[in-house]
């Protein structure tokens, strides 16, 4: 783990590197290395869980001053989900710098959505403690918020549920969703869905996933009606 190079990435100083290293730190490598007395992620995760929802929470109250609790609230928990922080741990690179046990290297957990998340939280956990509220304020808001206004995370807002919302205010509508292309190498592949509204409106969407090109489609459909 290269604690400089991951300080010269995200331009944080901080004042106790430990907290840093643990950060990265997964339990498999503490109990592989019981002689180093290390200490593992998990109470940072906790802290860092708690920093987020309260950053995300400030974020889209001050964003989105129309907006009601509830739908405050639905789009809170869909960016401080398990596939959004992974997401924005592999956008970061978090992954290249997660001490981890032998055993859990070689079965894959570098590339675990769950264990990578953890990291994430951890990682905020451990600025917070080092730096401050503000500092994981302005982490965020650089790193991070700017995939939530680009539309990069779209899927944090539910655009399915709000557009079967919408069509159930009239009577007998129907919604359809197909993938009409497959497009892109297997890691790279680009989805593209077409919903159809009582086999008249149409609206096409992109994504990197069928759920996610689903997720565009509704929402072109929503800004159609």
């Amino acid at each position: 783990m290269d604690i400089n190079e991951l300080k010269n990435k995200f331009s944080i100083t901080f004042k106790n590197e430990q907290l840093l290293r643990q950060a990265f730190t997964h339990s498999s490598y503490v109990n592989e290395h019981p002689q180093k007395k290390l200490y593992d992620n998990e109470r940072l995760e906790f802290l860092g869980d708690a920093v987020l929802e309260l950053a995300v929470s400030d974020y889209l109250y001050k964003r989105h001053q129309k907006m009601s609790e509830g739908d405050l609230s639905k789009l809170r928990a869909n960016i401080v989900c398990e596939e959004s922080l992974y997401r924005f741990s592999t956008l970061l690179g978090l992954n290249e710098y997660i001490l981890l046990g032998k055993g859990e290297e070689r079965t894959g957990g570098r590339s675990r959505q769950a264990l990578l998340a953890d990291v994430f939280e951890a990682f905020l956990g451990a600025i917070y403690l080092d730096q401050g509220m503000a500092t994981c304020q302005t982490f965020l808001e650089r790193f991070i918020f700017p995939h939530i206004v680009d539309d990069t995370f779209s899927h944090v807002m539910d655009y399915k549920t709000k557009l079967q919302e919408l069509i159930q205010e009239g009577k007998d509508n129907v919604l359809k969703y197909h993938i009409i292309e497959e497009k892109g190498p297997s890691h790279a592949k680009e989805f593209h869905a077409e919903v159809i509204l009582n086999d008249k409106s149409r609206a096409q969407g992109v994504g990197h996933s069928k759920k996610e090109a689903e997720q565009a489609a509704a929402k072109n459909m929503l800004e159609k009606l």
